[in-house]
């Protein structure tokens, strides 16, 4: 499981009509790679408002249909229940993610010192890399 993958949840929880969502996996790859039994994610509506903490996504993704990741309805989810996976976020796009995400939590980027909030799962992997070699 890695930051900017999609999984297919079966009844999510117990108030949704639906059985079963799609969640795009926001959590930093260092919790994911954790034994921390959650991970945080973003559920994907068919509605598309266009506002700053929706994502537009579609069969680029492995979805079946243009839909939205929407970064203001954050949700924890057992990483057991992870396990469907259907596509995955190009890379190229995680900046997009991370504006999105600033916008729901009222984080100015600026302050953060630039657009990205997180690292991909790829530049994560090459940092813990680099850190275990300056040990």
């Amino acid at each position: 499981m890695t930051r900017g993958d999609f999984y297919r949840v079966s009844k999510p929880a117990a108030r949704n009509p639906r059985p079963f969502r799609v969640f795009l996996v926001v959590s930093r790859q260092v919790l994911i790679d954790s034994k921390f039994s959650t991970a945080i994610c973003a559920p994907v509506y068919f509605a598309r408002h266009g506002l700053s903490t929706q994502i537009p996504v579609g069969p680029d993704e492995g979805l079946r249909h243009d839909c939205s990741v929407h970064c203001d309805e954050l949700v924890s989810l057992p990483k057991p229940a992870l396990t469907r996976f259907v596509g995955r976020l190009d890379e190229s796009r995680f900046a997009e993610l991370d504006r999105a995400l600033a916008a729901a939590l009222a984080i100015d980027p600026r302050a953060l010192g630039g657009p990205t909030l997180a690292l991909s799962p790829q530049a994560a992997r090459d940092a813990r890399a680099v850190g275990r070699s300056n040990r």
